[in-house]
């Protein structure tokens, strides 16, 4: 088995303005999701707005710089993942394909990537 980063990326501007029932369909609909994955799911979570973040790089002084906001200015943020075990590639990205999505079609992707 090997391990796989699923990167859920969504435009965090629908997410603050979509409804209590759209918000809750997407949670029933990732409850739905992990339930059906519980075997392959090592963790998983949902991140907080990309407005939280603070990024850290070093300065070349031997300091480093600390700066608010997101690492990419993005339409789309990273809003949250799952590591997931499975055999293969195509198993990984067809679990991903499982996922539920948020917003307009073309505003989400799956990011799936191998880990060591």
């Amino acid at each position: 088995m090997a391990r796989y980063l699923l990167l859920i990326h969504d435009n965090e501007a629908y997410y603050d303005t979509a409804g209590a029932d759209e918000r809750q369909a997407l949670d029933e609909g990732h409850e739905v999701f992990a339930r059906e994955h519980k075997d392959i799911i090592v963790e998983g979570g949902h991140l907080q707005a990309s407005t939280t973040a603070t990024v850290v790089r070093q300065d070349g002084k031997g300091d480093f710089l600390l700066t608010d906001g997101p690492y990419a200015e993005t339409k789309e943020a990273l809003g949250g993942y799952y590591v997931i075990d499975v055999a293969t590639l195509d198993q990984a990205l067809a679990v991903a394909k499982r996922l539920p999505f948020f917003g307009e079609v073309g505003d989400a992707a799956v990011e799936v990537r191998p880990m060591h």
